[in-house]
């Protein structure tokens, strides 16, 4: 597989980080890390990620309109989207109880894992952990480049 297949899953807290003027380091890090999937068009996200981001963002962007907000989320839900089935819940529970992670992060790595993504993008998962072939990589700690 060429590096322009290699598809890389964000979770939500690195997509508010972006349109998040006032993170500082970690808005310019995840700006620069979205900015260059939007460029690759190697960019992952499951339905949950697009619900988390509305919710999220909708409280903490505070500086987007709501009006922009959507448009971002519309813009979002054209990465390459994974949809759960009831196979993916199950699994994801099974990722739960194996890894004695949150049942929300077991869905991420599962979505990842579905659509074929060999990174997970979070500060929220152990960075430089695989789980189920999907390798957790931090943009705050590690370099852009990995």
């Amino acid at each position: 597989m060429s590096a322009e297949q290699i598809l890389e899953f964000v979770d939500t807290n690195i997509l508010i980080y972006a349109y998040d003027d006032s993170a500082g380091m970690r808005h310019a890090r995840a700006q620069a890390l979205v900015a260059g999937l939007w460029r690759s068009r190697r960019g992952c996200l499951s339905v949950q990620v697009l619900q988390e981001f509305y919710v999220v963002g909708a409280r903490k962007l505070i500086q987007i309109p709501p009006a922009d907000l959507h448009v971002l989320l519309s813009d979002l839900a054209l990465w390459r989207p994974h949809t759960p089935t009831g196979a993916d819940v199950l699994a994801a529970a099974d990722l739960h109880e194996r890894y004695q992670i949150s049942f929300w992060d077991a869905m991420i790595l599962q979505s990842a894992a579905r659509l074929g993504c060999p990174v997970v993008w979070s500060e929220d998962l152990n960075a430089g952990q695989t789980y189920q072939g999907v390798r957790v990589v931090n943009p705050f700690t590690s370099e852009p480049g990995r």
